[in-house]
């Protein structure tokens, strides 16, 4: 490993340029929009890519901040990254110098912990920060670690830094999570791709990410597959190739435009949209009365019937895969203020996901948070324009669509969160005739 970088085992992390979206609400939204690049199946893709020397080349990459910071990561560890056109990256893996990732990329992005599985099984050592990312709920990589020294890694932990080595080739194994976890899936096949012998992954996460990301293992030679629904077997291999691959389209970001629709009146034609993986939650917007059809790669809504007969309440709980996402949790609650009655909201998956409620009732709503996995919301309640504060990016999402649905002007604080995982968001939904914009926090002037 090479010991001449300089670096530091805690930082002061650089100030955020405050922006802001300045939104008049009160319009329908009509017309089509183009669904991006899936961001969570992207960011473990090019943690694959370093599984292999050989160059990846992904297309349909959205562009994105966690991306930049991936790539940028990425970079810093020596590896090639290349962008020579919008939406497409090309990564080289050849003689990773460095394999060390420090804590100012975890704590912009948690989802840079993903390359201690690869990095471990093809280099045999990384040192890699405790992550960071949005504040909802306690996100523990408990279960990463103890897969891979499930695998034969050793791994200590200290100064905030986890110390991982692997003596020789990783060993194939069973490895049992004591519940789903999505990343905890993905991290602990793509080490096990490299590793000697069997690996047999249950309860494997089935979401469609994880079966993008083992499309792309198929490719590079790796021998994985699922064998059950909740289960993925890996046989290892001594080394992979190069493959090329198209991201899937980003079905949060798809939920996010059908609720759009539907809150606003609006009729809106969602394009490359990935239906075959919004099952459970086009259920439940059909549930509450929202004319939405779903058909190959286009979803249609009209939400003309928020006005008359109106929408119904809707009892939703989140689950994995393939249950209600816990990312349209929060769209779908913006959905519920506009819905007649009381709806109970279970969120199963993260603890504290519901605070960003607070903010959805100063625009006029009345959501109560029972504790941190439960909530009421009542309706319908009319939506007025709020000063409001984006906490996470789902929730600073959803606080956008609550500012469409309202009267009158709402201005959303943290911008930036937004713009982690939403590709060219206020000019997609300008295209729809949304009244948004982003503009300098303090000041008048639009910087997008």
């Amino acid at each position: 490993m090479a010991d001449a970088r300089p670096f530091h085992w805690e930082f002061t992390p650089d100030p955020v340029a405050r922006e802001v979206f300045r939104i008049e609400g009160g319009a329908p939204l009509t017309g089509t929009v183009q669904i991006s690049g899936s961001k969570n199946a992207a960011l473990k893709l090019f943690a694959a890519a370093t599984l292999t020397g050989e160059r990846c080349r992904f297309t349909n990459v959205p562009e994105i901040e966690d991306v930049r910071v991936m790539a940028e990561t990425l970079r810093d560890l020596g590896v090639v990254v290349d962008h020579p056109q919008d939406n497409v990256y090309e990564i080289a893996s050849g003689d990773v110098e460095w394999l060390f990732v420090p804590l100012e990329a975890a704590a912009k992005m948690r989802a840079s912990f993903i390359l201690l599985g690869p990095l471990l099984a093809r280099f045999g050592r990384v040192i890699i920060s405790n992550p960071g990312g949005d504040r909802i709920g306690r996100r523990p990589v408990d279960l990463h670690v103890d897969a891979m020294r499930s695998l034969g890694a050793q791994i200590d932990y200290r100064n905030g830094y986890y110390f991982a080595t692997a003596p020789g080739r990783l060993r194939g194994t069973e490895i049992r999570f004591p519940f789903v976890s999505v990343m905890s899936t993905e991290n602990a096949m793509l080490a096990a791709t490299l590793a000697e012998g069997q690996t047999v992954i249950r309860p494997a996460a089935q979401e469609p990410e994880v079966d993008d990301l083992i499309a792309f293992l198929q490719k590079m030679g790796a021998n994985v597959e699922r064998t059950y629904p909740d289960t993925i077997e890996v046989n290892g291999k001594r080394r992979l190739r190069g493959a090329d691959h198209e991201v899937i389209a980003d079905r949060i970001e798809a939920a996010t435009f059908v609720v759009a629709a539907a809150v606003t009146g609006g009729k809106v034609t969602v394009e490359r949209a990935p239906c075959d993986h919004l099952g459970a939650f086009v259920e439940v917007v059909g549930r509450t009365g929202v004319d939405v059809s779903c058909s190959s790669d286009t979803i249609e809504v009209d939400g003309s019937s928020l006005i008359d007969p109106g929408f119904r309440a809707s009892d939703i709980e989140t689950a994995p895969y393939p249950g209600l996402a816990t990312d349209t949790q929060s769209p779908i609650s913006v959905l519920l203020t506009q819905s007649k009655g009381t709806s109970h909201v279970h969120e199963t998956i993260f603890e504290d996901r519901l605070e960003w409620l607070a903010e959805l009732n100063r625009m006029g709503a009345d959501a109560r948070i029972i504790d941190s996995r439960h909530a009421t919301i009542t309706g319908r309640t009319p939506l007025v324009g709020a000063e409001v504060e984006i906490g996470d990016l789902r929730a600073g999402a959803s606080l956008i669509l609550a500012a469409l649905a309202a009267q009158g002007t709402s201005t959303i604080h943290g911008a930036h969160h937004v713009h982690r995982g939403y590709e060219n968001i206020e000019r997609k939904f300008l295209d729809l005739g949304a009244r948004i914009e982003r503009v300098a926090e303090g000041t008048d002037s639009t910087t997008s």
